[in-house]
Order: C-alpha cells, then structure tokens, then sequence
C-alpha cells in the first residue's frame, strides 16, 4: 500500500482526503485513489490520463519522471506528494 496526500491548497479546491491505496506503479495508484473520486481524478489528470501542467506528483520526495504514462514504480509503503507547480519569478 501507498499514502497518497494532497497539499491543503488543492483541498481547497477538491476533496482528497490522504488514504492509502494499492499499487505498483504511479498509475495503479492513482487508479486506486480516483476509483472512488472522479472530481480530484479530473483536477488532477487530464482527459487523456496524464498529469495536468500545473500538477506535480512526487514518491517519497522524488519528482516523478514519467508525467503520461505515470509508470514511475511505488514501492511498498511509499508516501506519493501531490502538490500545484509553482511559476514564474
């Protein structure tokens, strides 16, 4: 199992509790997460199922590599950050 959390900002926006949920990869995981809620799935993912430009995702602190295909592996007990990706200067 996975914990997946959202940054309190995105709460603001969405429901998205931190749960834990199966999987292997970054996609299972989510998978598993938005099963249960489609509105954070289309604040997060984008209709073609890859993460939104102004999302980032990271395991265990690591930014992942993989932003369409969310192949990115998630081991077992990892802790996967869903955060809004800042710009500008």
């Amino acid at each position: 199992m996975a914990t997946v959390r959202f940054t309190r900002n995105i709460q603001r926006h969405v429901t998205c509790p931190t749960l834990e949920v199966p999987g292997a990869t970054l996609r299972e995981v989510f998978d598993a997460y938005f099963a249960g809620n489609e509105r954070a799935r289309g604040y997060v993912l984008d209709d073609g199922g890859r993460l939104r430009h102004h999302m980032a995702a990271f395991i265990d602190g690591r930014q992942i590599d993989d932003r369409e295909r969310l192949s990115d592996p998630v081991a077992p007990g990892a802790v996967v950050d869903i955060v809004q990706a800042l710009s500008g200067g």
